[in-house]
């Protein structure tokens, strides 16, 4: 049985009732446990996997270290081993929300900055005080200064965030679409989930987002560096935190 992703129907809630569907298995040190419904978003796409607490129905509480995905459309939460959970038992789910939110407004910052950088995207990574995209771009050259103007121009349109779904066939109707040149999104499903900004951006995305680029709050482009001879990493951090990135 698959594990019903709620936190993608529900990106900003922060507690939900689930059931416990097996506890076996481990990753490194934690014990795997899996529920019938999670708001943990697992690691994947560059935003990382989220942390939490389980409640028990006697007032345990225990803590969620990660969540990673785990096989057949199952989600799997790392627990300390010894954490007494039987399949059937209905847990609290909590996330740990001001780390979730922090993804959810740097992840949607990382858009619009593929939408100021309009060049193939070759990696990237989400983190609550910094992210950051590499991209191929040959000969071209850009102003950190000037570039974070334009993110906050667009940050402050309040231009929504929303999501739909296409077909497969429809994505390869319009290649252009994707923007990463090395990983291409997940399929099998038959439908692809798309997230729009607006009249601005729309491309494939599994992550969570804010619901308007408001949300985001200021943010700056912290630095531009040389990965090899045509890649260069853009690092955002939030305006009010200085500091540089990798």
């Amino acid at each position: 049985m698959s594990t019903a992703l709620t936190f993608r129907e529900l990106p900003y809630a922060r507690e939900s009732l689930a059931t416990v569907l097996s506890t076996t298995g481990a990753i490194g040190e934690n014990s795997v446990v899996v529920t019938d419904a999670t708001l943990f978003y697992p690691h994947g796409g560059g935003q990382p996997g989220d942390r939490g607490v389980f409640i028990t129905a006697d007032g345990r509480t225990l803590a969620v270290n990660d969540t990673r995905k785990g096989e057949n459309g199952q989600v799997c939460h790392l627990l300390d081993p010894g954490h007494g959970l039987e399949v059937g038992q209905s847990v609290t789910q909590q996330i740990d929300w001001p780390r979730r939110h922090a993804h959810m407004r740097m992840h949607t910052a990382l858009h619009l900055l593929s939408v100021v950088v309009p060049h193939g995207v070759t990696g990237g990574s989400i983190g609550a005080d910094r992210g950051r995209l590499d991209f191929d771009l040959g000969d071209a050259s850009f102003d950190k200064d000037e570039l974070t103007e334009r993110l906050n121009a667009l940050i402050a349109a309040d231009y929504p965030v929303t999501s739909e779904w296409i077909s497969e066939a429809e994505l390869d109707a319009r290649p252009e679409l994707v923007k990463t040149m090395s990983v291409t999104p997940p399929r099998g499903a038959g439908e692809i989930r798309m997230v729009r900004i607006g009249d601005v951006d729309y491309q494939p995305c599994g992550g969570t987002h804010v619901a308007s680029t408001a949300e985001i709050g200021p943010i700056q482009v912290a630095s531009i560096k040389n990965r090899g001879a045509r890649n260069r990493r853009f690092t955002l951090t939030w305006a009010e935190t200085p500091g540089g990135g990798q």
